[in-house]
This record gives structure tokens, C-alpha cells and sequence, in this order.
């Protein structure tokens, strides 16, 4: 009896160990395992590093074939000089007109004053009846900067074609000659260059031979039917009255029509034979003159658009 006690003490005790079991021992951590997380985050860094590298590579390109061209910079306006080349121009052809036509010492003196700085009119004498000017006319300006200027005034000297260049100063409203003129020669007679040869349009020539006459005949004799030749919507002045009769034509020039835009516009070099009337009512002579007049044919029928005056009409 005295083993009793201790039997079912250790019955208690497998039993209190059954309920009570100890946990079971930790599983040491494998080297390295601490540290995946990073693997994970340096992986998806690396991802985005190639994205980004992909699509910058795919991008740039692209842009640069979208992007509009940077415009071009406006150039810079250059200003004109404010010389007041108008003002110029008349006073310059009055200085003139005194220093090549006036032949008394005393009374050229005192024209020149006007024009020149005080006391510098004796300086432009000269021997009486040595220089004499007809037909005087300002050809060119040549402008320096706003206040200086070499006016150019055509005369003939003393029965030759020269230049005289007069320097003028502008000070607002103010002008003088500020210096002497000087005689050059005139601008040399130019030649004429060969003109190119073009196809020509004989049948429009033959069409044009009865507009043009009846054309130049209402205009310089009966401006009432002018507006019969003339394109609707498009005034053309009449000659005043009794200035020129109409006599002929000749010489028609019509180019081969232009294959460029819709409308059949032609420029005619044509010659007209004016008679000149006398107050008198009596005829004066011929007189032939040549005119640029540029027409359209609309709807089968030719009107006149334009005139005037036919350049290189030497040598037609």
C-alpha cells in the first residue's frame, strides 16, 4: 500500500506531460535568409532602370521627328535715314540754278548766300560767262545719314550733258550746302540688250486687230465706248479731248498663251499712228507711238485690262 501513492503520482505526472507538452525546439535560420527583401527591391530597381532605358530609346527619336522647327529670327530692321530728301531735292535745283545761270558777280554772290554758310558765298565765283546751265533736273539722292546728302542735278553745261552734285546738311527744318558742288559727267548712254525671242499667237493677233482698233479709237476720240473695249469692272481715263486722232495700227505683238492660270491673259506690244490736230482743225503730221496693252479673253471675247507704254520697242 505504501506504492499507491507514488503510482498515481505517476499517472498525475504523464498525465500533466501529455496535457503540457514542451514546445519544440527553434529551427536555426538558414545563412543568408535575413536578407531576401533586398533581392526583391534590387530586382525591381533593376526592372525599372531597363523600362526607363527602353523607353527613352524609343521616345527621343520619336520627339525629335514631332517637334516643329524652331522658327527663324526675324531679321533686323534696319532703319532708314530720316533725311529729308524732298526738301533736299528742291533746294539743291534753286543752289543750282543760281551757281550755273547767273552771270553778275554781285547779284550770284547774293543768290548763293541763301543756300551756303555765312561768308562762303564769295568762295563759289567764278569768271563771268564761264558756266552756263539749261535743263536742270535733280536724277538722284545719295544719302549719307540723317543729316547729309549728295543731290544730284543733271543740267547741260555749257552745251554738254554733266552732273552737278551739290552736298546738302539738314538740321531739322533747316538746309545748307555744306561744302562746294562738283562738276562730273553726265550717266553714259546705255545699250539696249538683244531681246529673248518668244512664240507668238498670230491668230490672237488677227482677233486683237479689230479690239485695238476700235479701243484706241474711243480712246482718244469717243471715251462714250470705251467701256465696250475695256474689261467690265476696270476704268481706264480717256486722252483729253483734241490732243490725238486715231489713225492706224501696226506692228501687233501677241505672245502664245501663258499655260499658267485659268484665265487667258495676253500682253500686246502694239504700235499706234496718232495724228496730231491743229487749233486750227488742220493735221500737224504723224506720230507713231508704242503702248504695252494687256488683255483678256473672256468667254470667247478679247477686252482690254491695261495700257502703257511698251518698253524695248527699239528694233520690233
Amino acid at each position: 500500500m505504501a506504492n499507491a501513492p507514488r503510482r498515481g503520482a505517476a499517472v498525475r505526472e504523464r498525465h500533466d506531460d501529455a496535457e503540457y507538452e514542451a514546445p519544440p525546439p527553434r529551427r536555426r535560420p538558414r545563412p543568408g535568409a535575413g536578407g531576401r527583401w533586398w533581392v526583391g527591391v534590387g530586382r525591381a530597381v533593376l526592372w525599372a532602370f531597363l523600362i526607363v532605358v527602353i523607353f527613352n530609346g524609343i521616345w527621343f527619336p520619336l520627339r525629335g521627328g514631332f517637334a516643329l522647327p524652331a522658327p527663324d529670327p526675324e531679321p533686323e530692321q534696319t532703319r532708314a535715314p530720316a533725311f529729308p530728301e524732298t526738301s533736299a531735292a528742291g533746294f539743291a535745283l534753286r543752289f543750282a540754278d543760281a551757281y550755273l545761270t547767273t552771270d553778275d558777280t554781285e547779284v550770284r554772290r547774293t543768290a548763293l548766300a541763301a543756300f551756303v554758310p555765312e561768308g562762303e558765298a564769295e568762295g563759289l565765283d567764278v569768271p563771268a560767262g564761264s558756266l552756263t546751265g539749261e535743263n536742270l533736273a535733280v536724277t538722284a539722292i545719295d544719302v549719307k545719314d540723317d543729316n547729309n546728302a549728295l543731290v544730284v542735278v543733271r543740267a547741260d553745261v555749257n552745251g554738254e550733258p554733266m552732273s552737278l552734285e551739290v552736298p546738302v546738311y539738314s538740321a531739322g527744318d533747316s538746309l545748307v550746302v555744306s561744302g562746294r558742288p562738283a562738276l562730273l559727267a553726265a550717266p553714259a548712254r546705255a545699250s539696249l540688250p538683244e531681246q529673248a525671242a518668244f512664240d507668238t499667237d498670230p491668230a490672237a493677233a488677227e482677233q486683237l486687230e479689230e479690239v485695238l482698233t476700235g479701243f484706241f479709237g474711243a480712246y482718244a476720240q469717243e471715251p462714250g465706248h470705251l467701256e465696250r473695249y475695256v474689261e467690265p469692272g476696270v476704268t481706264i481715263a480717256p486722252l483729253p479731248a483734241n490732243t490725238l486722232e486715231f489713225s492706224e495700227l501696226s506692228d501687233i505683238t501677241v505672245p502664245s498663251q501663258s499655260q499658267s492660270g485659268d484665265d487667258d491673259v495676253r500682253e500686246v506690244a502694239v504700235t499706234v499712228h496718232w495724228t496730231v490736230p491743229a487749233p486750227d482743225g488742220e493735221e500737224t503730221g504723224t506720230l507713231r507711238q508704242s503702248y504695252l496693252v494687256t488683255v483678256v479673253d473672256s468667254g470667247g471675247e478679247w477686252y482690254v485690262r491695261d495700257i502703257q507704254g511698251a518698253p524695248h520697242s527699239f528694233g520690233e
